[in-house]
């Protein structure tokens, strides 16, 4: 793997476990998800206008994506409200890769190697591990992430097909631009306007950008190695997010918590690497 890529995909790591680290620790969660994804679009929708190519095959899969990001976004933002990122991140982010290799062996007949069925098995003792006991807080952040996995590893299935129809960048903008809009307008609509109005300040803006970036980073990893290793080492987000929530939002990641993450992120590598 180049070393270029190496640092594209461990920037794209750092940038998407910073950005859900920053929503985290807003005064609102849900209030800041809504105003920096917007800021997010904004920051995008030039990229995708200059870039262009866009299919009308891929149409379907983007409202399809679009939708199923609206249900991100708003169990995202609510997992974050009272919850920690050291248990959300972790098992959303490690159990989404093993439902699509699930989908993939069962729908599809697609075989798992020794080392992914290893990976599913790590990610499992990871998620006991980052329970850390089974208290109430951490039994509610894990259905959190379980529920947030199945919807993070559909639109994963549905991107897989959508991107094949259009440039990355005007795809992502089109499925993130209604979700963003219809997700702002629902908390507007329920009367959520002036938290987001008060949400309107450089932070917001710095996480839009991280939104972006992140994904941006991942792409420009893809063009200089091989998908797998590129998320192998992207997966390393899961670490650097429960040490980013260690020290700036002061959750307690403990030993037990810190080893159960790392075990989600090697057993994520080992289902990617295959």
């Amino acid at each position: 793997m180049p070393l270029s890529a190496l640092a594209l995909a461990l920037g794209a790591a750092l940038l998407h476990a910073t950005w859900n680290v920053l929503l985290a620790g807003a005064s609102d969660s849900e209030a800041a998800t809504a105003v920096a994804t917007l800021a997010g679009v904004a920051l995008l929708a030039p990229v995708a206008i200059v870039t262009g190519g866009v299919e009308s095959a891929a149409l379907p899969f983007a409202a399809a994506s679009a939708a199923l990001h609206v249900a991100y976004l708003a169990l995202l933002a609510r997992a974050y409200h009272g919850g920690q990122v050291s248990v959300v991140y972790p098992v959303s982010r490690g159990v989404a890769p093993v439902l699509v290799l699930a989908f993939g062996t069962v729908a599809l007949g697609e075989g798992a190697s020794a080392a992914q069925v290893a990976g599913v098995l790590a990610v499992s003792a990871g998620i006991f591990l980052v329970q850390s006991g089974g208290t109430t807080v951490a039994r509610r952040d894990l259905l959190f992430g379980l529920t947030i996995a199945a919807v993070i590893a559909a639109y994963t299935l549905v991107d897989a097909e959508g991107v094949e129809h259009s440039r990355a960048p005007a795809y992502l903008a089109l499925l993130l631009s209604p979700a963003a809009v219809i997700y702002a307008a629902a908390l507007w609509i329920g009367g959520r306007g002036p938290a987001m109005r008060a949400e309107l300040r450089p932070r917001a803006l710095i996480t839009g950008a991280f939104v972006v970036g992140a994904y941006g980073s991942v792409l420009g990893a893809l063009q200089l190695a091989n998908a797998a290793p590129v998320a192998a080492v992207r997966e390393s987000s899961v670490v650097i997010a429960a040490l980013l929530a260690a020290a700036f939002l002061h959750e307690h990641v403990g030993s037990r918590r810190l080893a159960g993450a790392a075990l989600v992120a090697g057993g994520v590598a080992a289902v990617a690497l295959g």
